[in-house]
């Protein structure tokens, strides 16, 4: 690979990393607004909230650690 093209890969791989993460954070934000919130009934719905809480959660501490393990030179078991 070239100077450039190696640039380019790494810049592509930061911004999917921090892409995962405001994707998880948005969706635990959006989790909590249902949840709290009266968007879909009065009251709020646990039953739906909770879950993309812990989705939201996972997304956004769990998909950066996943994507370095995947991207690590040499591969590790």
């Amino acid at each position: 690979m070239t100077q450039s093209n190696d640039d380019a890969m790494w810049r592509n791989r930061f911004i999917l990393m921090n892409l995962t993460r405001i994707g998880g954070t948005i969706v635990v934000l959006i989790g909590l607004i249902i949840w709290q919130g009266d968007l879909l009934r009065e009251g709020g719905s646990v039953a739906v909230g909770v879950p993309m809480v812990i989705i939201g959660l996972a997304a956004s501490f769990g998909a950066p650690k996943w994507l370095a393990r995947r991207w690590r030179t040499p591969p590790r078991p």
